[in-house]
């Protein structure tokens, strides 16, 4: 039972939202109107950046430590939503890692584990607990969902992380599953599916000068920006792609 009056503003859920693209979503988010719930897995520092900007965009923000590709964090997110906000509106999945690089040969299982129980399995949980609170066969009042993809689901990641690729792919699959499944409740699913983007994700798996080395492969010839990509996730939750549902949208520069 919420310990507060619910939210008068709808209400966005954004994972992985301390730093990145998760980032950017929060801060757009907020100033199109949104209150927000961001995860972060342990930047606090950086988390707490990003929802002091949220705020000074009029939203109400919290920044919550939780894994949400453990039980545990997820529970904790879903009850503090409910307890803080009482309601859900909007969905981002965004949290997301690609492991290191490396060929299929060199990556053990280790690896594959925890990048599918964070991309896939993690996402399909935070999804499961979106829809008991959106659908309107559960008595929700609808809502939207975008998943943060990547172009890597049809790249491959060949020599690179076959292993992201592969969760990726996952993603893309699951969008156009759920948004047949939910259309009929009020619910919209997307993907963004991010290519050469100029975020902090390259220097994590160990390749801090990927952009800048790669950009010459993208037919606009430069990365994008976290930004660009916020762009497309609100216009995705917003009503002016309210028959859209079912769509993986390439933000990549024609990558």
């Amino acid at each position: 039972m919420s310990t507060s009056p619910p939210s008068t503003r709808p209400v966005l859920l954004v994972t992985g939202g301390g730093r990145g693209i998760g980032a950017a979503v929060a801060r757009l988010g907020a100033a199109q109107g949104y209150d927000i719930l961001l995860t972060y897995r342990s930047d606090a520092a950086r988390a707490e950046a990003t929802a002091a900007a949220a705020r000074a965009a009029g939203a109400t923000v919290l920044a919550l430590q939780a894994d949400v590709a453990e039980a545990e964090g997820r529970a904790r997110c879903f009850a503090e939503l409910d307890a803080r906000f009482g309601r859900l509106d909007a969905l981002v999945n965004n949290a997301g890692i690609t492991g290191p690089t490396g060929r299929l040969d060199e990556t053990p299982d280790a690896v594959w584990e925890e990048v599918l129980r964070t991309n896939v399995l993690g996402l399909v949980a935070c999804s499961r607990e979106a829809i008991r609170r959106m659908s309107t066969r559960h008595g929700g009042r609808g809502g939207a969902m975008v998943n943060i993809s990547s172009r890597a689901s049809g790249l491959g990641g060949g020599g690179e992380w076959v292993h992201y690729a592969a969760s990726k792919g996952a993603v893309d699959t699951l969008t156009l599953g759920l948004a047949k499944e939910l259309a009929g409740e009020g619910i919209r699913v997307n993907a963004v599916n991010p290519g050469l983007i100029d975020t902090e994700i390259h220097a994590t798996a160990g390749m801090p000068d990927r952009v800048t080395r790669m950009a010459g492969g993208v037919p606009m010839g430069r990365g994008g920006s976290a930004e660009e990509v916020a762009e497309a996730v609100l216009w995705l939750l917003s009503p002016a792609s309210g028959y859209v549902t079912g769509a993986l949208l390439p933000v990549s520069g024609g990558r």
